[in-house]
């Protein structure tokens, strides 16, 4: 019984930790705080083009992501449906 409780607690913490990129969906997007939106946003951009983005890359897709989430995308949207530099 113990065991489980600890194993549900370490899968529970660590579900915050995975990052996915551009599969992360508008609802999740939507409901993280700014450092996890800029971690998602880095990897999808990183993923996309294979280098790192500038801060400007990061701050202008991470507000296409948004004003796509809130507008045409719906909770279950990939952020990487957004147009985005």
């Amino acid at each position: 019984m113990v065991a489980a409780l600890v194993c549900t607690a370490i899968l529970t913490g660590c579900s915050d930790v995975i990052n996915q990129g551009g599969d992360t969906t508008c609802k999740t997007y939507l409901t993280q705080d700014d450092s996890h939106q800029n971690d998602e946003v880095t990897k999808m951009l990183k993923d996309e083009s294979k280098a790192e983005p500038s801060g400007i890359q990061v701050s202008a897709s991470r507000a296409a992501v948004a004003t796509y989430c809130k507008t045409l995308g719906n909770e279950k949207s990939k952020i990487r449906e957004a147009p985005h530099l």
